[in-house]
């Protein structure tokens, strides 16, 4: 049928709709607010932290009393701010055992509560429910738990009397593995959920024809579910390299990021509202924690955009 032929209501259905004033208005304060909102206090604040990194800035007075010194904040602390190192490797460390526990171990839970298992719902929600609890409240559990004295652990191996006690917090060998279990307990929760949801998403139809073709379970996850996951891989990664850069309030409540416990993030927050009181040299850590995250961030925002050009 030609365009000419076409009914009247055809031709009607096949106009676009125009949108009332209201749902414009609806429209530009959906779009709108999450925008400015997110430019005010996510973008703006970046920029300007990557200007003040090349500053050396107190932080009282006017623009005026900025006093522009190039890279010397980087140099510094590249060669003569010893805190850095140690921060790196702990949020190295911590990346490394995010990858290592709970993205297989999430992995794992997601796949046997994929199988209906019985009571499977609250499975789901007690191995989900660590990640409602904000890292504060996990650093205070920590302390609970591997107090030296009072410690849930302590006490159950017999290591809480003068002779023979483990300081789990205090030692700086030790704390780090002490909060690092504390966080991983929260994580796995976090990529469980994550892997559920693409398993959800999966053809039924297509692990019935592998186990038609004599595909056993492993075979099945290997073929036909796992190259399924690929997006929520993508997505499992740069949630685990943005969790292990932020970590910051369990070391915090623990021993305010000192003795074993060094973090960039940490760094950041006492350069920036510590005692020093340094501005610029915080936004070049600041800075430096920015770039680190953009290596993974920036890969996985062009697969995306390339996905959604290719649909």
């Amino acid at each position: 049928m030609t365009a000419p032929d076409r009914k009247p209501t055809e031709r009607i259905r096949s106009r676009p709709r125009r949108l009332s004033p209201r749902d414009r208005l609806t429209l530009t304060l959906m779009a709108g607010v999450p925008t400015v909102l997110t430019v005010g206090f996510v973008w703006l604040p970046a920029l300007l932290s990557v200007v003040l990194s090349f500053s050396s800035w107190p932080g009282i007075g006017g623009i005026d009393t900025i006093h522009w010194i190039g890279l010397q904040n980087y140099r510094t602390i590249f060669t003569i701010y010893p805190q850095f190192t140690p921060a790196v490797q702990h949020n190295l460390l911590w990346l490394v055992v995010f990858f290592c526990l709970p993205a297989p171990f999430g992995l794992f839970l997601a796949v046997q509560l994929d199988k209906q298992i019985r009571f499977s719902r609250l499975y789901q929600n007690v191995l989900f429910l660590p990640v409602v609890l904000s890292l504060a409240l996990i650093g205070f559990m920590t302390e609970l738990i591997f107090s030296p004295t009072q410690g849930l652990i302590n006490n159950l191996t017999g290591h809480a009397g003068q002779h023979g006690m483990i300081d789990w917090l205090g030692d700086p060998k030790l704390n780090i593995w002490a909060v690092l279990v504390m966080a991983c307990w929260r994580q796995t929760g976090y990529i469980m959920i994550m892997y559920l949801a693409g398993l959800k998403s999966v053809d039924p139809a297509m692990k019935e024809a592998a186990a038609l073709d004599g595909a056993n379970q492993w075979q099945t996850f290997r073929h036909v579910v796992w190259p399924a996951l690929r997006s929520i891989n993508v997505v499992v990664l740069v949630i685990t390299v943005i969790e292990s850069l932020r970590a910051f309030d369990i070391v915090y409540v623990v021993n305010k990021g000192t003795n074993g416990l060094q973090l960039l993030s940490v760094l950041v927050t006492d350069n920036i509202i510590g005692e020093a009181s340094r501005i610029g040299f915080g936004s070049a850590l600041a800075t430096i924690l920015l770039l680190i995250s953009m290596v993974f961030i920036v890969p996985y925002l062009i697969t995306v955009f390339r996905k959604d050009q290719r649909g």
